[in-house]
């Protein structure tokens, strides 16, 4: 009996780290649209319109172009939340990771270039952590 309630735990858990790690595009299509991808970067068209919430997803490595402002709050595995901004034609570096993602503001575009094999390393502290 004892084995059969560890296993069913270990299952659920399971099943929760999946569903919480899903990719944006297949969890979130109404959100995330595929432009371009090849063997290096795959390129997103994200837009959130005023008040929209997406599902817990995740993206690796990646450089955000923000089209718009944004306000967003973002919703990370665990409860806890975390609130971000971008200005319109600013460009960040992100290491990537699982959130849900909440419109907090105006409607937002971004383009979102995710990072594939050897460009997905963790740039130096001095090239990633700066905002361009």
């Amino acid at each position: 009996m004892r084995a059969k309630v560890l296993l069913c735990a270990v299952v659920c858990l399971t099943l929760t780290v999946a569903v919480a790690a899903q990719d944006a595009v297949k969890a979130d299509p109404k959100h995330y649209t595929v432009v371009s991808e090849n063997d290096q970067v795959r390129i997103l068209k994200v837009h959130y319109g005023p008040g929209e919430k997406s599902v817990m997803h995740s993206h690796p490595p990646n450089v955000a172009v923000f089209l718009t402002d944004a306000s967003v709050k973002f919703h990370l595995p665990g409860g806890k939340a975390e609130p971000g901004t971008g200005k319109s034609g600013e460009a960040r570096y992100s290491d990537g990771g699982t959130h849900m993602p909440e419109n907090t503001g105006k409607a937002m575009d971004v383009i979102l270039i995710e990072l594939k094999g050897k460009g997905a390393a963790k740039p130096a502290a001095s090239q990633g952590d700066k905002k361009k």
